[in-house]
């Protein structure tokens, strides 16, 4: 055995070892562990990230960036690069570039493993970080409504009360276009902030196996669309057919719905992402 060989069996009994230290919560010990790995075998990915999930564990926020940038420069496709990294910067704030990491992790674990823990795990930081964003929005909007709509009003009655000094005689008159101005106003922002309020999530955008909204829908041949992980397991432990038209279904033909992706996406945009949130 060469000594590159050796060195990449100690790296890998250093990672089995780390892993055992992690699930006893003894972080520290992880990461010395994954360190040494890290050092006999530099371009592993794995070991960097296992050792940025311990520096998560201790709020260690640069250190996982820090890992997390190495791993995506060594693995451009690690789902769990994107995903942690994607958390850091949400934590930093910059929640456009954070959502952005998550989506690609997401894209990325659905790829490769539709029904794993990662892609679910995933999909709820997400929805949460859309939804903090939406709100941040709402809000935002919402104070700048108030402040337009108590301008208007401030604007109205200061016509009401000039044009009522030079109509002598029409006060009553003034008064009620005054106040049927008013009326107009308040049925004007009240429709302007409709777009905040939550609606009810249509049929259509929910699958008809869990009546869940859609995380990952596919489209079969008959036309209908699932949730992809729950089609899937149908598939896989009931038997292949399709358990709506109970007509032959193979996971091959299955397709990514991307219209109905689209609607849920824009749905929830409009509408906020608390749907998604436990």
């Amino acid at each position: 055995m060469g000594p590159n060989a050796t060195a990449a069996k100690q790296a890998e009994q250093l990672r089995i070892d780390g892993n055992s230290y992690f699930k006893k919560d003894r972080f520290g010990a992880a990461i010395d562990a994954y360190t040494e790995a890290i050092t006999l075998c530099p371009n592993v990915p794995v070991y960097w990230t296992n050792r940025a999930l311990c520096h998560l564990k201790r709020n260690n926020w640069e250190r996982v960036e820090e890992d997390c940038r190495r791993a995506i420069q060594l693995d451009s496709n690690s789902v769990k690069a994107h995903y942690l990294f994607g958390l850091v910067l949400l934590q930093k704030q910059e929640y456009a570039k954070g959502i952005r990491e998550l989506e690609k992790a997401l894209d990325l674990g659905r790829g490769a493993n539709p029904k794993g823990y990662m892609v679910e795990e995933i999909w709820q930081e997400l929805a949460k970080a859309k939804y903090q964003e939406w709100e941040r929005s709402s809000t935002k909007r919402s104070w700048e409504l108030q402040s337009l709509k108590q301008a208007c009003e401030s604007a109205l009655k200061e016509k009401h009360f000039l044009d009522g000094s030079d109509m002598e005689g029409f006060v009553d008159d003034a008064t009620t276009t005054h106040l049927k101005q008013l009326e107009a106003l308040e049925g004007v922002f009240n429709k302007a902030a409709e777009a905040d309020i939550p609606a009810e999530v249509p049929d259509y955008l929910c699958c008809k196996i869990t009546l869940d909204i859609f995380h990952d829908p596919v489209i079969t041949p008959s036309g209908l669309t699932y949730e992809r992980a729950v089609i899937l397991d149908h598939l896989q432990k009931v038997g292949r057919f399709d358990p709506v038209t109970r007509e032959p279904l193979d996971p091959s033909q299955l397709v990514p719905n991307l219209a109905i992706k689209e609607a849920v996406q824009a749905f929830l945009d409009t509408h906020g992402w608390a749907y998604l949130m436990d």
